[in-house]
């Protein structure tokens, strides 16, 4: 849709809404689940909104339209987000007028749009990832009286091009580059539920990058399922690590940070691009999700330990003083003890700054949801247990021969419960927190390293 009729269309519901609920500018409230993409979702979901006439809210106890942007990754993150949805039925039953709606991953599952179907009725509003520029179109159609309105499915070959976006920070941005995935590892639902890989126009996307910069944003991090495979489908000329220096040229004062980077296509290019570049984190998170060969095969993750590793390795020598982050699954059916040992052995060599590790969470619909083996609740819980306790041990050590040393940080926040503590993040991606005034938030400042626990730094302005 072009700019100009989709301009028209944000134009022509808002009648609609002053007849519905009887005044000017309604309230919004959106609250995300899951990943930075959802985040990336959710910012473009309330510039609509905001574009045909709601004012946005964090306060859902005085929205007219609540929307749970969900995410479907793991079974925990599903079960809470159904939870929050059985919680805005008392909205609904206190003010018939309150419009309330489910989308993101969770609604691109069938079995999940027959549970809400079922149990759910009160819902106006369900749609999926691929149908966030609908939006107008599918809140006229509620606003006209239909009654619970149903759309997903992601194979569009829409981009999202052209929506408004109402950002949560006026200094750090996402900037999406592609959207799907490809890979079909066997524990996921992302390409069932984000669809098959497509790229954003490399120069759509540094035009948007100029436009955050000019616009003062500190910190922008491109996002992808798989960043590195950026282009490669559809043929483009120019690489992920081509990007990386084009913004990285860009004048200002920023850092470019990006997620995620799948193993199977990190290049030497891409880390040679990040050495090379002063503007871009000096951070890398890798996942490899497994220690052992036997168990990425079966994991369909597409390398082996040894080419993790010898990526690692160039990667550390091209670039010193990088920081490494990683996903771990534990419990993947079939894991032995001899091959979760092969991943803490793994995590031993490499040592991460910092790990997101995961029991394993079966999802229907994906291969590993029928495999046999699958591990013992109590089995998985005490190789979690020895996993964290591992990367405690390694990241007190690193946090440890940070105290002394100087680093930039981007200011982001007080710290809770604090007056005048405040929380920066390092380029590895490194909490310190340091006393500071408010109008540093959103600013570079330099920082000492004091002292430590074993996630975060604590410092003084240099």
């Amino acid at each position: 849709m072009e700019n100009k009729e989709r301009n028209e269309e944000f134009e022509n519901i808002s009648f609609l809404l002053e007849r519905h609920f009887g005044y000017e500018n309604p309230k919004a409230f959106v609250r995300t689940f899951g990943c930075q993409g959802n985040v990336a979702d959710s910012e473009k979901i309330k510039g609509i909104l905001n574009r045909i006439g709601f004012f946005l809210t964090e306060n859902v106890d005085e929205a007219d339209i609540i929307i749970l942007n969900t995410c479907a990754i793991r079974e925990n993150a599903q079960n809470r987000a159904f939870g929050n949805i059985g919680a805005i039925k008392k909205y609904k039953e206190k003010n018939s007028k309150v419009i309330t709606a489910l989308c993101g991953c969770m609604p691109e599952q069938d079995y999940v749009i027959d549970k809400v179907k079922k149990h759910y009725g009160f819902l106006d509003l369900i749609f999926g990832t691929g149908c966030i520029a609908d939006l107008p179109d599918l809140l006229t159609r509620v606003l006209q009286g239909e009654k619970q309105v149903v759309k997903t499915g992601n194979e569009s070959l829409s981009l999202n091009e052209g929506l408004p976006t109402a950002r949560d920070s006026t200094f750090k941005a996402f900037l999406p580059v592609m959207y799907g995935c490809d890979n079909f590892c066997t524990y996921c639902v992302v390409p069932y539920v984000r669809g098959r890989e497509r790229s954003r126009s490399f120069n759509q996307i540094i035009d948007d990058a100029k436009q955050l910069i000019s616009s003062g944003y500190k910190e922008i991090t491109l996002l992808g399922q798989n960043v590195n495979s950026y282009g490669i489908k559809d043929g483009y000329k120019e690489s992920f690590a081509d990007l990386l220096r084009s913004i990285n040229d860009i004048e200002g004062d920023f850092w470019l940070r990006f997620m995620t980077s799948h193993p199977k296509d990190c290049s030497y290019d891409l880390l040679d691009a990040m050495a090379q570049s002063a503007k871009v984190a000096k951070h890398l998170h890798l996942p490899f999700q497994s220690g052992n060969n036997r168990v990425l095969k079966a994991m369909n993750r597409g390398y082996s330990r040894e080419k993790y590793l010898e990526l690692i390795n160039y990667a550390k020598s091209v670039m010193p003083d990088i920081s490494l982050t990683s996903d771990v699954i534990v419990g993947f059916p079939g894991e032995s003890e001899s091959e979760f040992e092969d991943t803490l052995s793994l995590v031993k060599e490499v040592e991460f700054t910092s790990l997101f590790t995961f029991l394993f969470s079966p999802r229907e619909g994906t291969a590993a949801y029928k495999m046999d083996g699958y591990i013992d609740d109590n089995i998985k819980s005490e190789r979690f247990d020895r996993l964290i306790k591992l990367q405690e041990e390694i990241a007190a050590e690193r946090s440890r021969s940070l105290v002394g040393k100087e680093f930039k940080v981007l200011c982001e926040s007080y710290a809770d419960g604090s007056s005048n503590a405040l929380l920066g993040r390092t380029e590895g991606n490194v909490i310190i927190e340091f006393a500071g005034k408010k109008e540093s938030v959103g600013s570079f400042q330099k920082v000492k390293v004091l002292s430590t626990k074993t996630w975060r730094l604590f410092g003084e302005l240099a």
